[in-house]
């Protein structure tokens, strides 16, 4: 039997990389969906691992071929997106997939797979509350911050087209409704 797909997205800071680990240890039969991109590796990175790494031509090829359900050019030849082939090879093998992408990606994916697909977004319980998780990182100048919180006023534009709003406002509640979700999902005929 076919694996079924969870489609994540959330603004930066929200728990949403939290609580699909979680998921992931978890009863659920999930794989994670390894996208592509054209930036070089960072660090310890191997390709097939964190990423698929693609020359900018090599992702445009793509692109012009169909591969991709979705993707983005983040900045000048930066692409991110996610091959058609890796989902079918992982659905296929009777895995379910789970995706961490942003807003318009889950839309395009959900849109592509329909009723075999559950998008998700995780709220956080305001933009004061995520501002505080954000700083609390220590991860990112204040300008930095500043961006993010601008972005996820967009993004939280987007939560009433997915089929779940799970608002994180307790980690082990969130984690657990995402996890009763997903197993209702998951066995659904």
């Amino acid at each position: 039997m076919e694996g079924k797909l969870i489609i994540f997205s959330a603004p930066s800071g929200s728990g949403k990389s939290t609580i699909i680990n979680y998921l992931l240890d978890k009863d659920l039969d999930l794989e994670f969906s390894i996208s592509a991109t054209s930036r070089p590796p960072r660090g310890n990175e191997k390709n097939g691992k964190e990423y698929y790494f693609l020359t900018p031509d090599e992702f445009r090829k793509k692109i012009a071929n169909n591969e991709f359900l979705e993707y983005e050019e983040v900045y000048t030849d930066k692409y991110y997106g996610t091959l058609k082939e890796e989902v079918e090879r992982l659905t296929l093998s009777g895995k379910n997939v789970i995706f961490d992408v942003d807003v318009k990606g889950a839309i395009n994916i959900k849109n592509f797979y329909g009723k075999r697909a559950l998008s998700i977004f995780i709220q956080p319980p305001g933009i004061e509350a995520l501002k505080d998780r954000l700083i609390c990182r220590g991860t990112d100048a204040p300008d930095v911050i500043e961006c993010r919180l601008a972005k996820a006023e967009y993004e939280l534009s987007f939560a009433p087209q997915f089929d779940t709003v799970i608002i994180n406002d307790d980690l082990k509640r969130a984690q657990e409704n995402a996890y009763k979700t997903i197993k209702n999902f998951i066995g659904q005929k």
